[in-house]
Order: structure tokens, then sequence, then C-alpha cells
């Protein structure tokens, strides 16, 4: 997800320079004012293409708290909710309001690539923890030393999602992803993973991020006739080209559906039909996934939520607000290097298995699921199957 434009790029270094300054001083006094409440700014995309996103994260993180209270160490704790629409320049004229302004303890959100990115240089010069909750592309947390992510990274659902296709006799795939971060991310590390385990990748596709016609890409896929297509798409397209899947023919034709989760969003799944039945994909959470800790939340999110399943970008959500809660419990309230320290290392059972928050790399370590579109009581659903345990983002080796 690193598209900003040229002339984004070429202005945004004046503004940073010219802000550095006060957000650093703002940061300081932000700590001292250790009587006023905690204030978590939260920057979704509310309205525009990938509002569902913003949707999701914003139901699991009043969810938490309205579960585990509003006060920390004896100081009110407040979340502020900025729309950015999905805009990168929105995002950050936003952070940068949240931290000067408003004095905010800690950012969070942040549900696409380009949208963290823009708001890293104001975490680091404010010294402001950033908490993406969603955002997948492996650098973001490279961006600067004060992000910290409760969501997943490309490289690692690609990875679980290879290793399933080599080991069950697929063998020619073309992989379709959108032409953004995370796509670039998803197809360079399948394709690496599953040429190891002897398959070949006849083709690379991409599509653009937003508002893409999937029509030509797979009659183009399914004139390649291979065994299978890999796809990765944002949030919120699934719908859409499932569609068109079935439109041009190629659940009809034999090529298999494998890809990341996101492709069968738990937000958008029950209304696919019945095209998306046998999909196979690799990801870190389903509404389904079968614990104790999971059925509670989705049943306490379904009832505050007019019966709204959870997907993954709710778990990320939920996550991120326990590492908050957690981290300031701890510091007593303090933010800044000691809110991030305090969250670095955390350990926990999440509605989507075990998660530990690796010190190192600041990137969530957790189980990849294989998981298969079934019907359950009548209504389809991602049921796992197999998993990874504990995988770390393979881009990050040896850090």
């Amino acid at each position: 997800m690193l598209m900003t434009t040229t002339t984004t790029s070429r202005r945004f270094p004046l503004r940073a320079l010219a802000a550095a300054s006060l957000l650093a001083a703002c940061s300081g006094l932000a700590q001292a004012q250790a009587g006023d409440a905690l204030k978590i700014g939260l920057i979704l995309p509310m309205t525009g293409p990938f509002a569902s996103t913003g949707k999701q994260i914003e139901a699991a993180a009043r969810l938490w708290m309205a579960q585990n209270g509003t006060t920390i160490a004896g100081r009110k704790v407040e979340l502020i909710l900025k729309d950015d629409a999905g805009v990168a320049d929105t995002t950050r004229r936003l952070a940068q309001e949240l931290v000067v302004n408003d004095k905010v303890v800690a950012l969070a959100g942040f549900g696409l690539t380009p949208l963290a990115l823009a708001a890293a240089p104001l975490a680091t010069q404010g010294k402001t923890p950033l908490v993406v909750m969603a955002a997948a592309t492996s650098s973001i947390t490279e961006a600067s030393p004060f992000i910290v992510r409760t969501s997943f990274t490309l490289p690692t659902a690609a990875v679980a999602m290879a290793d399933w296709a080599a080991k069950n006799k697929v063998r020619r795939v073309v992989s379709l992803v959108a032409d953004y971060g995370p796509g670039i991310d998803a197809e360079k590390w399948f394709a690496e993973r599953f040429a190891a385990g002897g398959g070949t990748v006849i083709d690379k596709l991409r599509t653009p991020m937003r508002s893409p016609d999937f029509s030509p890409v797979l009659q183009k896929t399914r004139d390649e006739k291979p065994d299978a297509v890999f796809v990765f798409l944002p949030s919120g397209q699934g719908s859409v080209f499932m569609k068109q899947f079935a439109e041009r023919g190629l659940d009809k034709a034999g090529v298999k559906l494998i890809g990341t989760g996101d492709v069968t969003d738990d937000d958008l799944l029950a209304d696919m039909g019945d095209v998306a039945l046998g999909v196979v994909t690799a990801h870190h959470y389903s509404a389904a996934h079968n614990s104790p800790v999971n059925k509670k939340f989705v049943e306490a999110f379904q009832a505050a939520n007019n019966k709204l399943r959870p997907n993954f970008m709710a778990v990320g959500g939920y996550d991120g607000m326990h590492i908050l809660y957690k981290g300031l419990e701890a510091t007593k309230g303090e933010g800044g290097q000691a809110l991030l320290d305090a969250m670095k290392g955390q350990s926990f059972e999440s509605p989507r298995g075990p998660v530990t928050i690796d010190p190192a790399t600041r990137e969530i370590v957790q189980d990849m699921h294989v998981r298969r579109v079934e019907k359950v009581g009548g209504v389809l659903f991602n049921v796992e199957f197999d998993a990874i345990k504990q995988m770390k983002d393979p881009a990050k080796a040896g850090k």
C-alpha cells in the first residue's frame, strides 16, 4: 500500500518539518497533564468504498470499552472517532490534529496501508504510539518505531495458502491481486512459496484498488486454464468478484478459487451465494472459530450491532483496544515510549486464538488458519480445518 501521489510526496516533507517541533512539544505537554482524560484517536474510513472496514472496527472498539469500562488509573478513557474516507491526505491532517490539538495518548485504526503510512511520520515526531488495526502491508511497522499492529500481514496469509495448495495437487495457478501494497506482498510471497513447493504461477494479474471490473482478468484467467486462481482483494470487494467469477463460468470450468481470507470476508459471505461454496482461503480469523472466547465475542458483537457478523477487521479493532488498555493500565496512564514498551510482548487469548505482540518487530504472532466455505445451519461460514501455529511475518524472518 505504497500509493501516494507525486504532488503529495513533494509537499509533505515541508509540512512535516514545520510540524515536527510543535508535535514534540505537544507530546511532552500531553504527558504532563496527568489528570486529563486518556484520549485515543481512532481514524477510520467511515464513508466511501471502504466504509465496512470502519464500521466493523468502530463497533469492536466500542464493544471492548462497554465490556471493560471507561476508566484507567482513575482517568476517563475517551475514544475520538475521525472519518478519513480512505484518503491519505485526510488521514495525515486528522492525525496531526489529534496529536497537537486533542493531545491523544495513542492513534489507532487505519483501514488501508496508504492511510497508515500517511500517519507514520507524525507518530514518530510526536512519540505517539500508533496501533494498526487493519492495514496489512508488511513494511508498515518499519515506517515508524511507534507502530504496533494487531491485524495481520499479507505474507503470512499468502505463505499459508501456498503451502496448502502445493500439498493438495494444485500445480498451475494464476494470481490475481489488487494493485497496491498488500496485493504486491500477496503476489510475491505466494509465488515464491508455491514455487518452492513445486508449483508454477503461470500469470500474475493486477486490478485497480478502487472500483475494479474483474471481467477482463477473469476471462483471461479462464482462457489460461489453470488449476486454480489465487486472489487477494481489499475487504469489501469479495461480493462483486464472486459474482463475476460465476458469470465468467470459472467455477463450472473446474478452476478452483483459493486466496487470502479477504475474498470471503465474514461481513459479506452470507450474501455471496452458493458460488462461494468450497472456496479455500488462509486467514487469521473466522467468525466460526471454535473457541469459548470467540463464541462470547461473536454473541456480544451481534447483540450490540443488530446481528452484524464480526469479521477480521473487528477482531483487529478489539485486540487493538485490548493492548492499549493493558498497556495504559501498566503505565498508570502514561503514554509515549512507556506505553509503547508496555504493549510490546503482550500475550493473551484473542477471539482468533492465542496471540503475542512480538517485542522485536511489534507485529502480532498468531495462528494462520486454512478454511473452506461451507454451510453451517444453512448459512455460509469459513470453516477452519488446518493451521500454521503461532506464525510470524515471514518478511521479517530473523528480526
